[in-house]
């Protein structure tokens, strides 16, 4: 059984209710403490482990890999850099694509992680809802771990959160018109995986339900950083 105290500790410390985190502090105080956290991951073998387990172990690596990475890089306004105003593409792209850790083994990029490990394997469209970047337009970053024990609950409160936030997902009844973030486009082929449209799957979620009919707009994306 994995060992998630410290980094629930962390959490629980150094994100508030609005999943912004205080960046400074922790790069003052605890930077060490959450490196060392991830090196006693290192030597994990997941096939060791449970679905339940393994699952849950991937998503809290990936947010913690997220949150060391900006550790280093920190005081940064954007996970979308610039250079002379102009959005830096290749920087962002590299910052998921290198690889940052070792896991049993085998070197892994944030990428490797929710690409090829989560979302092949589980298919689980919340996991749009608990993976986050470090931007404002992300999910809101939990102030506590995932637990196997608790997973399935955890990942349905943050659907609902997710969906149930204006500044994400937005419905005009008037104009029968629903605000979408984009995590729904460049995601949407997960969402059909489990759903028949993307409206029948809010519906799961949200307060007020939304027409079949209804016209979709995606709103854009937040890349400043999600700090306090």
């Amino acid at each position: 059984m994995i060992d998630y105290s410290v980094w629930d500790q962390l959490l629980k410390e150094y994100v508030n209710s609005q999943g912004e985190v205080d960046y400074q502090t922790w790069q003052l105080q605890s930077k060490q403490e959450l490196n060392g956290w991830l090196d006693s991951l290192a030597s994990c073998q997941l096939q060791q482990l449970s679905p339940e387990e393994q699952f849950t172990l991937l998503i809290n690596l990936y947010n913690a890999l997220v949150i060391r990475e900006i550790l280093k890089r920190y005081p940064i306004p954007s996970i979308l850099p610039t250079f002379l105003g102009i959005p830096n593409w290749l920087s962002f792209f590299r910052f998921f694509a290198r690889s940052v850790y070792t896991l049993d083994d085998q070197a892994l990029s944030l990428n490797d992680i929710e690409h090829k490990m989560l979302r092949q394997r589980w298919q689980d469209p919340r996991i749009h809802f608990a993976l986050v970047c470090a931007a404002r337009g992300c999910p809101l970053l939990r102030n506590e771990a995932y637990n196997p024990t608790r997973i399935e609950e955890q990942l349905t409160r943050d659907a609902e959160r997710f969906i149930n936030n204006p500044s994400k997902v937005k419905y005009n009844p008037d104009q029968n018109m629903l605000h979408l973030s984009p995590i729904f486009k460049w995601y949407q082929k997960d969402f059909f995986q489990v759903s028949s449209s993307l409206p029948n799957y809010l519906n799961q979620y949200l307060s007020e339900t939304v027409q079949e009919s209804v016209s979709l707009q995606y709103l854009p994306y937040d890349w400043h950083l999600n700090e306090q």
